[in-house]
């Protein structure tokens, strides 16, 4: 796969967006976001979100040119209207704003409605911790994707949740997962590289596990772009069982949908489907939070508790010499070092896809 330089792949999104209109403030961000994503080695969550995003565009759903609106607000709570625009700029802002109230009174929850895709949870997360915040990020999804523990059809987006928390002097610490055996778009990822995809992600419509990557994605990528559920779909978290687990991952999800969109009002997803209106959002909800650890044990001791933490996961004894033992956020600190010097490797498959958008907006092709 060709490596693209990060100021590349930062500067063909930001075409491309402002090409569909998307204004300069809430442009910047969304393109920060996704490129940063791709940075960290998350490449399900950057770049190869565009073409997802035309369809969306083009069906009407999307409003590119909304900004995020406040909606209500306590010392310690808010909620902003996203106005069906993408995601990363209301939830950005989010985060900033209860980072903001945690400042104040130790504690910032601001919730997001009617949202579109965010990209990386863990984007936001680790946007609180560069504050000195502990961070949360949990949030709906529009693909009903994922089957519940002893269910044959899917119920659930991949709901992501991620916390970040600040170590001095370091990379965070930074866990950013999905509430499913894997995010959906992982599966788009090893079907651009033309690779299989581990039994236990994805099962058919029999309940049989696909491995055929191309396959898996034809039937869940199909189902989220005309806003329908698969006939298959991916496992919860722990695998479509109890003894792995799985109804741990199912209720994982639950909570997360219920925080990230219950809470704030939004529908869910399965029955949003089956009234949505021609041109109607997505209505995810996303609930962004802040905490300041000066309000709590006191930001020194908090500081100094991280390093020695880290430090001694660090230093446990491995099950293999070779590999070390790791924290959260450690592949993705490795690989921003590693993609900032190299480049950020993107398949032949998925340029065709990027150039294609991009001569389609009238924008530059840049990759």
């Amino acid at each position: 796969m060709p490596n693209i330089p990060f100021d590349t792949v930062l500067a063909q999104i930001d075409a491309i967006l402002a090409a569909w209109g998307m204004p300069e403030p809430t442009r910047a961000v969304a393109a920060r976001a996704m490129a940063e994503t791709d940075l960290m080695g998350v490449d399900s969550h950057g770049i190869s979100m565009l073409p997802m995003y035309e369809t969306l565009l083009r069906s009407g759903a999307l409003n590119v040119a909304a900004e995020p609106r406040l909606l209500r607000e306590t010392p310690a709570t808010a909620v902003l209207d996203a106005g069906a625009g993408l995601g990363h700029p209301a939830a950005a802002a989010a985060m900033d704003l209860a980072v903001r109230k945690a400042k104040a009174v130790g504690i910032g929850a601001v919730g997001v409605v009617n949202s579109h895709h965010f990209g990386a949870a863990g984007w936001y997360s680790r946007r609180a911790a560069a504050a000195g915040c502990c961070g949360v990020a949990l949030s709906s999804a529009r693909g009903v994707l994922v089957l519940p523990t002893g269910g044959a059809e899917p119920m659930l987006g991949t709901n992501p949740l991620a916390f970040a928390a600040p170590i001095p002097g370091a990379a965070p610490f930074s866990l950013d997962m999905a509430t499913s055996a894997v995010a959906g778009n992982k599966v788009k990822v090893h079907a651009l590289q033309g690779k299989d995809i581990p039994p236990g992600w994805v099962a058919d419509a029999s309940g049989a596990p696909m491995t055929d990557g191309a396959a898996a994605w034809a039937m869940l990528g199909g189902a989220v772009a005309a806003g329908r559920r698969p006939e298959g779909g991916l496992a919860p978290l722990g695998g479509p069982g109890i003894t792995g687990g799985g109804h741990k991952g199912y209720g994982l999800g639950v909570m997360v949908q219920i925080l990230s969109a219950t809470l704030l009002g939004e529908p869910f997803p399965p029955l949003h489907q089956a009234r949505r209106r021609p041109g109607e959002g997505d209505r995810i909800g996303h609930l962004l939070i802040a905490l300041d650890p000066a309000a709590f044990g006191g930001a020194e001791a908090f500081g100094e508790g991280m390093t020695e933490l880290a430090a001694a996961l660090r230093g446990s004894r491995p099950a293999d010499p070779a590999q070390p033992v790791l924290i959260a956020g450690d592949p993705e600190t490795a690989a921003m070092a590693r993609r900032a010097a190299e480049g950020i490797p993107l398949p032949d498959s998925l340029i065709a896809l990027l150039r294609g958008v991009a001569e389609r907006a009238g924008a530059a092709v840049l990759v």
